[in-house]
């Protein structure tokens, strides 16, 4: 026989095996009950496997609760590796960054190589069902990882060398490009964009002795790592920053984040459907970061504690949200998962939340977000003329001891016009009218502000 019989009988014999196995595939597929199919396929690929030699290696977005740091290294190193050269890859750039980024793509394979040895790797998204949400709608979610493919007598130089140099690529990386971030909440997983709030303590209309009280906290609070372990407490900080709408609660927040260069993760409750759905949130904050719960006296209707073990007692299963879980999940057990954070409540009305809510060890620092000030003016007036003095800064500073003006109202005053005396005489005249209105209201409601003083001395 000769060479050209003797390949013709070989592809006959391959394409004979190819037609048998394609359908033994459409009859299991088709035919076979699902559990006996996954035994099936388990069966061929283990018995395939033992024939080749590649070696793969999984890399889930998360692992259980928490999110896998190799996953996020990989996304960060693997950005770098895409060549232009590329079937297919993403493109995406932010508002404050010049630079194009390129990152990998649903099935799309790269290739790279590092110390001679060739890794393929694919990006694996699979769309599974969510629980429903509020409206009774189920949502779709994404499972994802990476494949990493790679000939397995590497196997050892993989692990002891590969995946410990994209871990420390990945570091550097992120060291030389740190932007902050900003997170909000879908049910119980978190999106993110850049933050890009200017805010300082610096540009930060508050009084002088208050900022240099939180300043100094939080400079102590970030050097406490070894005291906090010695006495057994979490490595975090409660902040309750409380006071009328517009004196700058949301800025106050960001200026903490660009001081100490922590990320802001801001909770929306009415997000989160259940308890377990919290501390899923918490274990998959980052470490150095700011959790914030704005209007937390208007953002969910926490029934009564006492109430909620009753019914917690005639519905063992029930695992709604309620005042419980949101304890636990910034004072418990739960709250141990990561360090160096810091929680900030904010609210309108103090006197509307649950004093469970408010004592040491949950807010540690309650801080009083009052009404624009002489030094919180010459703040504003800096930041916005860039001026130190001006021969009307004495009638305003003493329109500001007298009238309740908020910095976001004074603020506005300034906007209204690039030149100073303009801006700071339409102040004066928003001032002035401002007086005059309070000073009705004040002589109109002189016994109910007394009555209602009184009440809160005896508290």
């Amino acid at each position: 026989m000769d060479f050209q019989t003797k390949a013709m009988e070989s592809i006959k014999k391959y394409l004979g095996i190819a037609a048998t196995a394609m359908l033994a595939r459409t009859i299991i597929n088709e035919y076979l009950p699902n559990e006996l199919r996954i035994i099936v396929h388990f069966a061929f690929n283990k018995l395939f496997g033992r024939f080749s030699t590649n070696q793969t290696i999984i890399i889930h977005k998360t692992e259980g609760l928490t999110s896998n740091k190799l996953y996020e290294a990989s996304s960060i190193y693997l950005c770098t590796r895409i060549s232009p050269n590329m079937r297919r890859f993403r493109v995406s750039k932010s508002d404050n960054n010049n630079n194009i980024t390129l990152s990998l793509v649903d099935g799309e394979e790269l290739i790279d190589a590092f110390q001679g040895v060739k890794y393929k790797w694919k990006l694996i998204s699979k769309q599974k069902n969510q629980s429903a949400n509020r409206d009774g709608d189920f949502s779709l979610s994404s499972e994802v990882h990476y494949e990493l493919t790679f000939h397995k007598k590497y196997n050892y130089v993989t692990l002891d060398s590969y995946l410990p140099h994209i871990l420390e690529k990945a570091k550097e990386i992120k060291a030389a490009d740190r932007r902050l971030k900003l997170y909000m909440n879908e049910h119980d997983g978190w999106n993110q964009i850049d933050l890009q709030h200017p805010a300082t303590f610096e540009t930060l209309a508050m009084e002088a002795d208050l900022k240099k009280i939180i300043l100094e906290d939080l400079t102590r609070f970030v050097k406490r790592k070894e005291y906090y372990k010695k006495i057994g407490k979490a490595w975090k900080r409660g902040y309750l920053l409380f006071g009328p709408p517009g004196t700058g609660k949301s800025t106050f927040i960001s200026a903490m984040a660009n001081y100490l260069r922590y990320d802001i993760y801001d909770l929306n409750l009415m997000e989160v459907r259940k308890n377990s759905g919290l501390k899923r949130l918490l274990v998959g904050m980052k470490n150095k970061s700011i959790l914030v719960i704005e209007d937390i006296d208007c953002s969910i209707d926490f029934k009564n504690r006492d109430k909620d073990k009753k019914n917690q007692s005639n519905q063992p299963h029930n695992d709604a949200i309620s005042l419980s879980g949101l304890l636990n999940f910034i004072d418990g057990l739960w709250s141990t998962s990561g360090e160096e954070r810091i929680v900030v409540f904010t609210t309108n009305y103090k006197e509307k939340l649950d004093p469970a809510l408010l004592r040491p060890g949950r807010m540690d620092m309650h801080i009083h977000m009052g009404y624009c000030g002489p030094n919180s003016f010459r703040v504003l007036v800096s930041n916005y003329h860039a001026i130190d003095e001006h021969p009307m800064f004495e009638e305003i500073e003493g329109l500001l001891k007298e009238v309740e003006a908020t910095p976001a109202e004074v603020a506005e005053q300034l906007l209204r016009s690039d030149k100073v005396d303009v801006a700071l005489d339409g102040l004066i005249q928003f001032l002035v009218e401002k007086k005059e209105v309070e000073g009705l209201e004040s002589s109109a409601e002189d016994h109910e502000t007394y009555q209602v003083v009184v009440e809160a001395v005896k508290c």
